[in-house]
């Protein structure tokens, strides 16, 4: 049976789309295009005539700027001004591109199979044009393709042809990617992940992902429009991003409750999927409506961090203040223009308890407000909620949060447990961790259990490892060990060298980073005193950052799993623990000298600002592992951190909010988020899954044991035996469908062993297939993907183009050419025999490394030639250096020959691309020579030289590691 063809796909999903409205129209160019754009405007604004100048005028005013900013004038309206005709006076008039608050009444129309000629002449599948703007690009792939191909698809079309001629396509808002069974969609950013694109789903979680049925109910005219309209955002950091299925849901829920309804609500959506994304979109829509007088969104002082305050302040103008001054939300309160204040937990409270403030406010105690919390259950929080209910009487609070405290985690005395619905009334949307890790909106974990236990998250004990393994430590981890028993010293320092041993492992340094939460401030202390001495004489120690308060602060009895909050602000009242001070003070100046910063911790705002430093220093990857007590375990929001190692007894809400710091999606790389427990938490952690989602849930929210990857990774060894049985045998493959097989089954050892190797038990000698033929297939794979590439430069279609060989799982930031340069180093003080044998390891080594592949030949003459005719005395480092930069003069002449380039402006091209990181513009490329191409010969002079220079640029430039 074969697969349905793209064709046909294409064909039936565009008669899908006229029975839902649209308007088939025939556009093949731009200059079509440009036509259809005219008449669409023209009828879009009321059936006005426009004259060709003042089409051009709207045309110049389009074709301006980045995505962003093409995005904020699509939403904003033109004043075109006419002049006197026909008797008619002067006048301006506004030219609307989207109609955003009457969403349905804009003109919908599709089309298919444009040609754009940029960098390439490229073809797109299904185009909708709304008023004549190509607002939403489809790119389709047969049946049984891979997704990931069309996603790739459409970032090329990003870099070689969107912005060309007009620029209209500069204008999509959303892709959406389909091969018939399986369509996601995802907002307009080309530098975003694959990991960022999203299943279409009904309110109750349900995926919709056959492409007919996605049509039937994303792609309505009203309902695709109110998505343009209202779910994409335009971040700060100027990024488009839509809202996925469940925060619309939870969004319009929200607002259907204001518009009907005086009760109160909350929102149960599990960590890690976008909650703060979901309240801002919410605020942004309440406080349009007429009845309400503010929104309030409210959040604790250490979430209110840069990024989401400058995102609040881009969308409202002085909405956020990120002080501790509550005169500064009283003013808020009382300045009518203002009608979405984001403040703290902590000031909102100051402002209806304390007299000075009351005053002030009390002539609003009935206005209608909104306040929208963005974690419901912050250990203060009740209080603050009975004060709210008190003083506001004509208030209404909508919670979020990703725990919610049930019956059964219920905290506080036995004659008052609040729970989340005593608080906040009805739950108006679920959305919890099974269903984000189904809709791969978040990782699982990975949790081993460190000690004498020695309990595997998910195994039974028939498969528990009979030999001793790395987790087999001599260390005290149940609750029943005593204080002295998990303090002592020996336990202490065992656990340090377990992570330093194992750190680079479990976050495949330098890629993603690690949380190590202990049970109080004074093994903190240890813990962090430990690291330092352990790390004395290590050439590159680990970055070690710690933040605590230094107020006493004693843990609740009663908490239930909740993590007691340790504040930022340091009460007047409150009793100092000055040894713990001066520590503090001690390990800040640690800090400063790490950073080269001036951090303190003498007041309330520098405390603050050390934090937020250490908040944005992990986010970018710089700590490799920050030492916490309960800081930085609710809230904290960082897509590199991938390990969370645990020293303290966790449990419901606490466990699931400390786990979720790790689950982040970011790349293919990141498999998962690594939990590695000092403590028994094994029953914790199913009771806490079993809570938060279902009894049945473990399966998914936890990865399997070590066991049971390593009995997939055989199996799946013995598989790419039977189709290539030996190395050789992947260059006799008959045709490509047999690559493809090849291709196709190594891969899934690639994805195997990448989640291997983050085990602490891992060993190769496990495996069936031993390391050496492991990187001998590798090489061979990469010689496919290379063979792939070149084919793509042709127009012969190759069934290897449906393939994403997922490069990044081979990728290693660490293997460059200085790297390659230490081990060469080593090489030519050896004895002969030595020195042979590292010169294979380094071959080897090149061969499987997709940034040295290009640089594998040169490096390999060095080695033959020039490092074994070094003396002794000479520097290997140096005579690689002369070697290389006369080899990149060499290419470049070479180059300018070959060409016919002018030398000087080769230089700047090449300068350009390392001080701007993008590729010469074809224009640049046409300005370097030193002739005028004939136009029939000038694209191919232009994508020859382009392949050219991109060429030198991979050899000489790239995966240099600072090395020449």
């Amino acid at each position: 049976m074969t697969t349905q063809p793209e064709a046909e796909l294409e064909a039936a999903l565009i008669d899908q789309l006229q029975s839902l409205k649209y308007t088939r129209v025939k556009i093949k160019d731009q200059a079509a295009m440009l036509a259809n754009l005219k008449q669409q405007l023209e009828i879009h604004n009321g059936n006005i005539t426009l004259s060709k100048n003042e089409f051009e005028l709207i045309l110049n005013h389009l074709n301006t700027g980045t995505v962003i900013e093409r995005a904020k004038i699509l939403r904003d309206k033109y004043a075109l001004k006419r002049e006197a005709t026909d008797g008619k006076p002067a006048e301006t008039i506004y030219i609307s591109f989207l109609n955003c608050d009457e969403w349905c009444r804009n003109e919908f129309q599709v089309t298919n199979q444009i040609s754009i000629e940029g960098k390439r002449k490229n073809r797109y599948d299904v185009t909708i044009l709304i008023n004549g703007l190509p607002l939403v690009q489809i790119e389709l792939k047969k049946r049984g393709s891979e997704l990931k191909v069309a996603f790739h698809q459409i970032n090329r079309y990003q870099h070689e042809s969107y912005d060309a001629g007009a620029g209209l396509f500069q204008y999509v808002q959303l892709f959406i990617i389909s091969n018939g069974v399986n369509t996601k969609y995802f907002a307009n950013n080309k530098f975003q992940a694959f990991q960022q694109t999203f299943y279409w789903t009904d309110k109750e979680n349900n995926r919709i992902s056959d492409l007919s049925e996605f049509a039937d109910t994303f792609l309505r005219t009203c309902h695709l429009a109110k998505m343009i309209t209202h779910y994409i955002v335009i971040t700060a950091s100027n990024i488009l991003k839509v809202l996925r299925p469940y925060q619309v849901y939870a969004t319009e829920a929200l607002v259907e409750q204001v518009k009907t309804s005086t009760k109160n609500a909350y929102i149960w959506h599990t960590t890690g999927s976008g909650k703060t994304l979901t309240s801002f979109k919410a605020s942004q829509i309440i406080m349009r409506s007429p009845q309400v007088h503010k929104v309030v969104f409210v959040v604790d002082r250490k979430d209110l961090d840069y990024q989401t305050a400058k995102e609040f302040n881009e969308f409202s103008k002085g909405s956020v203040d990120s002080t501790t001054n509550t005169n500064n939300l009283v003013k808020q309160l009382n300045d009518d223009s203002t009608k979405l204040i984001v403040t703290t937990i902590q000031k909102l409270n100051n402002a209806i308890v304390k007299g000075r403030y009351l005053d002030k406010i009390q002539h609003l105690q009935d206005k209608k407000f909104v306040f929208i919390f963005d974690e419901c259950h912050r250990s203060q929080f009740g209080e603050t909620h009975q004060n709210i209910k008190k003083f506001f009487t004509n208030c209404q609070m909508f919670g979020f949060t990703g725990t919610p405290i049930l019956a059964e985690n219920a905290f506080g005395s036995k004659d008052y447990q609040q729970t989340t619905a005593s608080l906040f009334g009805d739950c108006l949307h679920k959305y919890v961790i099974v269903d984000a890790i189904k809709d791969e909106n978040v990782l699982r974990f990975a949790v081993e259990y460190v000690g004498k236990t020695n309990q595997t998250s998910n195994s039974t004990p028939k498969k528990r490892r009979k030999k001793k393994g790395a987790n087999d430590l001599d260390i005290a981890v149940e609750e029943t060990d005593t204080k002295e028993m998990l303090e002592s010293p020996l336990r202490l320092e065992k656990v340090v060298d377990y992570i330093l041993e194992h750190h680079a492992q479990k976050t495949k340094a330098p890629d993603f980073t690690a949380m190590f939460c202990v049970s109080n401030i004074e093994t903190l202390i240890k813990y962090y005193e430990l690291f330092q001495k352990q790390q004395a004489q290590a050439t590159t120690p680990l970055k070690i950052a710690t933040i605590f308060s230094y107020a006493a602060n004693e843990e609740n009895p009663q908490a239930n799993g909740m993590i007691d909050e340790e504040p930022l602000e340091i009460p007047s009242e409150a009793k100092i623990n000055q040894s713990n001070r001066d520590k503090l003070d001690q390990f800040i100046t640690d800090y400063n000298a790490l950073f080269n910063t001036k951090h303190s911790a003498n007041d309330s705002q520098a405390f603050y600002n050390y934090a937020q430093d250490i908040s944005k220093r992990v986010r970018q990857g710089e700590i490799d592992i920050l030492l916490v007590v309960n800081m930085f375990l609710t809230g904290f929001d960082s897509p590199r951190l991938n390990t969370l190692y645990v020293d303290k007894n966790l449990k419901f809400h606490g466990l699931v909010q400390a786990f979720s710091r790790t689950n982040r999606i970011l790349n293919d790389k990141k498999s998962q988020g690594n939990i590695v427990c000092f403590r028994n938490l094994k029953k914790a952690t199913d009771d806490a899954i079993a809570l938060f989602s279902d009894k049945d849930a473990k399966a998914t929210v936890l990865v399997q044991p070590y066991e049971d990857y390593v009995a997939q990774f055989n199996e799946a060894a013995i598989a790419l035996l039977k189709i290539t049985p030996t190395i050789k045998s992947v260059d006799t493959l008959a045709d490509e469908n047999k690559k493809l097989e090849f291709v196709t089954q190594f891969r899934e050892l690639l994805r195997l062993k990448n989640a291997l190797t983050t085990f602490a038990d891992f060993e190769e000698t496990d495996l069936t297939l031993e390391a050496q033929k492991f990187e001998d297939y590798k090489s061979k794979y990469l010689d496919v993907y290379d063979s792939v590439k070149k084919e793509r430069n042709t127009e012969k279609p190759s069934i290897l183009d449906e393939v994403d060989f997922e490069l990044s799982l081979i990728h290693r930031d660490e293997i460059n050419v200085a790297y390659i340069l230490n081990l060469l180093r080593s090489m030519s003080k050896t004895d002969p025999a030595a020195a042979q044998k590292r010169q294979k390891e380094i071959l080897d080594l090149m061969a499987g490394e997709v940034q040295l592949r290009s640089k594998r030949a040169l490096i390999e003459t060095f080695i033959e030639n020039n490092l074994q005719q070094l003396q002794p005395h000479e520097n290997a480092e140096q005579a690689f250096e002369d070697y290389w930069l006369t080899k990149k003069s060499e290419a470049l002449a070479e180059l300018c020959t070959t060409e016919n380039i002018a030398p000087e402006e080769l230089s700047k091209l090449i300068n350009n691309y390392a001080f701007a990181n993008r590729l010469p513009r074809e224009q640049e490329i046409i300005s370097a020579l030193n002739f005028k191409p004939k136009i029939l010969e000038r694209k191919a002079t232009i994508d020859r030289i382009s392949e050219k220079i991109k060429s030198l640029i991979d050899t000489f430039i790239e995966g240099m590691g600072g090395a020449v």
